[in-house]
């Protein structure tokens, strides 16, 4: 039985992933620190203790704002 997935945006790109995703398994899946990303979902700032708790629903808007060092 194939895994049911659903469709999102991620940085204005649809994107399917598994039914039940959650914020912390999409930054896992895309490779991302979750300590070095700000992730927006549907215009609300997350904070970094919610990213496990938060799930993802069809038609979700994330968006994702790397850090990155430099000077």
């Amino acid at each position: 039985m194939a895994e049911e997935k659903m469709e999102i945006f991620v940085n204005g790109e649809p994107r399917r992933v598994p039914a039940g995703q959650t914020v912390s398994g999409l930054l896992t899946d895309l490779e991302l620190n979750g300590r070095l990303v700000v992730v927006e979902l549907n215009r609300q700032i997350l904070r970094r203790g919610e990213l496990p708790e938060v799930g993802l629903e069809a038609g979700d808007r994330v968006e994702l704002v790397n850090f990155v060092g430099g000077g």
